[in-house]
């Protein structure tokens, strides 16, 4: 039986677990918005000059123009949060109606850290692209391991996994949960899930076309091979 068409929808997530991919994904099937980070507090000044708001703008307009902006034309809007984001914003955001939830995660979390430490360390979050404001402009730093930072990150992953989880236990939430692998192996087929879950419809002779590509590469597997042999906890 087909879902009732939502009109608003959030891919939660951590980083690295393959959000952007999704996002672009999910773009190109012209009915499930044009999903993108606009409430993240960086960002923020840097989507309201592309829209074109005036300099006085309060966050009222920037919420407005980010629902115009992210809409397709069948009125359906959609926008990533992380953890971290949804944290600095909680109640201020535009939960309209009938909100669905879509929750992007990794199995392997070692992977996700030492991916997470190289997007950090060489400024590249992302190749290719659907619109985002930031995220692909490298720093020219060559990738280093650091063993200590994988064990950070690993640890914050954990955190912001258990933040997602208990916010959606204490709201009541039953997220659309995405494993990365699942992802990586099947993006149309992961898309059109998440379609059916929102309750919309690939419109016919509309294909599902990935609009970034992959960055991780045997040095990925190098690090987390290295890292789950140091023993480090």
């Amino acid at each position: 039986m087909m879902r009732s068409p939502v009109k608003s929808y959030f891919v939660c997530a951590t980083p690295r677990t393959g959000s952007s991919l999704l996002l672009g994904l999910l773009e190109s099937t012209g009915v499930a918005g044009h999903p993108q980070a606009y409430f993240r507090a960086p960002d923020e000044p840097l989507w309201a000059e592309r829209w074109g708001l005036p300099p006085t703008y309060d966050y009222g307009d920037y919420v407005r123009a980010a629902l115009a902006h992210g809409r397709t034309g069948n009125g359906v809007f959609g926008a990533k949060l992380m953890w971290d984001t949804f944290q600095e914003l909680s109640g201020r955001l535009p939960f309209e109606g009938e909100t669905r939830f879509v929750y992007a995660h990794r199995d392997d979390i070692v992977a996700q850290a030492v991916s997470w430490l190289r997007a950090e360390q060489t400024g590249a979050w992302v190749l290719g692209g659907s619109g985002e404001i930031s995220g692909a402009a490298p720093t020219g730093r060559a990738p280093r391991y650091d063993e200590r930072r994988i064990a950070e990150l690993i640890h914050t992953i954990e955190e912001h996994n258990a933040g997602w989880e208990a916010w959606f236990a204490s709201a009541g939430v039953t997220p659309h949960r995405v494993r990365y692998e699942d992802l990586a192996a099947d993006p149309v087929g992961t898309t059109r899930e998440i379609l059916a879950f929102l309750g919309l419809s690939l419109p016919e002779g509309r294909g599902i076309t990935p609009r970034h590509r992959r960055q991780a590469d045997s040095l990925n597997d190098d690090w987390a091979r290295r890292y789950r042999d140091s023993g480090t906890t």
